[in-house]
């Protein structure tokens, strides 16, 4: 029998694997369209793979970074029912946004929180796409539509009555937001390009 302190490690460990995987950058490096990293804005995520002017590649990585969010909770909830699919989940969250496999330059994380958030509380993670979609449709500024996707999956798990879970999205969201802190910086000064804008 494995010890409480063991099982979470394993938890941990496995979560920020998976969520370390750089499917944006195999994505694009297998479609021969070179190092995302050397793109745009040099992110690893969907919005900057959409600047290789291949929408496939950048929806195809939007799919797998939100795939392994939610593969991650799964894999959690069979290490440790009770408290492994948020560990994992959040681990998975942390590894997108810090790989140790690109010196912890990752992604802004939204995608795979999405991923988590489905995967953990539906309703939550449905009010997460609709505002991210509905404010990305509006503004057309992903980080916009990312930031405020964010902020509404603790504010919906609170409001659904899942305290604990809007606290763990809470973690998240706050993550988030640091990771765009050049974007915030950008739409103040007024040059925050818009989803479609040539850069």
């Amino acid at each position: 029998m494995l010890s409480p302190w063991l099982i979470a490690i394993i938890t941990l460990a496995v979560g920020y694997l998976v969520g370390s995987i750089p499917f944006g950058l195999i994505v694009t490096r297998l479609a021969g369209a070179g190092d995302i990293r050397k793109i745009g804005s040099g992110n690893i995520g969907a919005t900057n793979v959409l600047r290789t002017g291949r929408k496939g590649l950048a929806a195809a990585t939007l799919l797998l970074d939100m795939g392994k969010g939610a593969a991650a909770v799964a894999l959690g909830g069979l290490i440790d029912p009770a408290h492994g699919p948020v560990l994992a989940g959040v681990m998975a969250f942390i590894g997108h946004c810090y790989p140790i496999w690109l010196r912890f330059a990752g992604g802004k994380g939204v995608a795979t929180m999405m991923g988590v958030v489905l995967a953990l509380h539906w309703p939550s993670g449905l009010v997460f796409a609709g505002v991210w979609i509905a404010m990305l449709l509006l503004l057309r500024w992903s980080s916009v539509g990312g930031m405020s996707a964010a902020i509404s999956a603790p504010l919906s798990a609170y409001a659904l009555g899942h305290p604990q879970l809007a606290q763990g999205f809470a973690a998240m969201t706050a993550i988030v937001l640091w990771r765009h802190r050049a974007n915030i910086h950008r739409l103040r000064a007024g040059t925050e390009p818009k989803v479609g804008a040539k850069h």
